[in-house]
């Protein structure tokens, strides 16, 4: 296509949109490019109750259909259509997607990320309906409740410390005999009382009715198989962000994610990642939101300096 719009913003979740929103606003030309629905992993959850402003909680694509008609009212585009791939060095930008071809003089990355999932049939089904991937979102639900979360690392251990405060029950289930998790999470989790250890454990089925009720665990060592009667299973077994068709472009550490400090500046100039797929100690709505006006804020600093001094 032949205009070249100021800003793409690759990704249409919380941070791209926010993004969208503030560059709009400042009068930049703006093309959200999103593949399937606005909200990313926000739209397919039921109800987002940490998110300020909404006291009752609100359903997740109902706001990001707010957050999309925000970023439009001030001229923001979306064209649903997948990126297929980009090149994203030089004073304008190309990315190609299944519509067509779109340039840009920024780009903002917010192609977020996706749980890594068990791999168990009926896992996709119940997500929302007693699987979960993300405590602070969910684990109001569970209140005085018992659950189940499978993981090692340290963000499955602080997800077992969270829960520990609003369940009446937490079974740890690792697959190894002790936690990858940082030293000092280990006291903590001691003093919990309400924490029960599954060791060499994995988790071989999902059982459920309308709603979990439960897990089956094999033991790896005695080959044991167990079942643990639970109202809901929290998945804490990593993430992967989706930035593949970045690789070789900007730089990633080694589990994928964009290295992009607090301005969200990438390592290319004119390039910005906000939201899941930045490398970053917390991965929420408010967060991905924030990183998006971070990311405008020092866009507009771009124009500013370096397109107008390249004329």
């Amino acid at each position: 296509m032949s205009q070249i719009y100021d800003v793409i913003v690759i990704g249409g979740g919380p941070g791209g949109y926010t993004a969208a929103l503030y560059a709009a606003r400042a009068n930049l030309s703006t093309l959200v490019l999103e593949k399937l629905t606005p909200g990313g992993q926000m739209g397919t959850t039921d109800v987002i109750d940490n998110y300020p402003g909404f006291p009752e909680g609100i359903g997740g694509f109902e706001l990001a259909m707010q957050m999309k008609q925000g970023a439009e009212r001030f001229g923001a585009k979306t064209e649903l259509s997948e990126v297929i791939s980009v090149e994203l060095k030089g004073p304008v930008k190309q990315v190609r997607t299944q519509g067509g071809t779109y340039q840009a003089r920024t780009v903002v990355l917010a192609s977020g990320a996706h749980p890594r999932e068990l791999g168990l049939p009926g896992e996709g089904e119940l997500r929302g309906r007693g699987v979960s991937y993300c405590a602070t979102c969910d684990g109001m639900f569970y209140r005085n409740k018992t659950v189940a979360v499978v993981g090692g690392g340290n963000t499955a251990v602080a997800d077992v410390l969270y829960l520990s405060r609003l369940c009446q029950k937490v079974y740890l289930i690792h697959r190894r005999d002790e936690l990858r998790a940082s030293k000092v999470y280990l006291d903590p989790l001691q003093k919990a009382g309400n924490v029960e250890f599954v060791w060499d454990s994995q988790v071989q089925e999902l059982l459920y009715g309308e709603t979990v009720t439960g897990v089956r665990v094999k033991n790896k060592k005695t080959g044991q198989l167990r079942e643990i009667p639970c109202d809901g299973v929290f998945v804490a077994v990593g993430h992967i962000p989706n930035t593949e068709l970045l690789r070789g472009q900007v730089e990633l550490d080694e589990a994928g994610y964009v290295l992009a400090g607090e301005t969200t500046k990438t390592n290319l100039p004119g390039v910005f990642a906000v939201g899941d797929l930045r490398k970053k100690p917390l991965r929420q709505v408010v967060t991905a939101a924030s990183d998006g006006a971070v990311a405008a804020h020092f866009i507009e600093e771009y124009f500013s300096t370096t397109v107008k001094e390249n004329g």
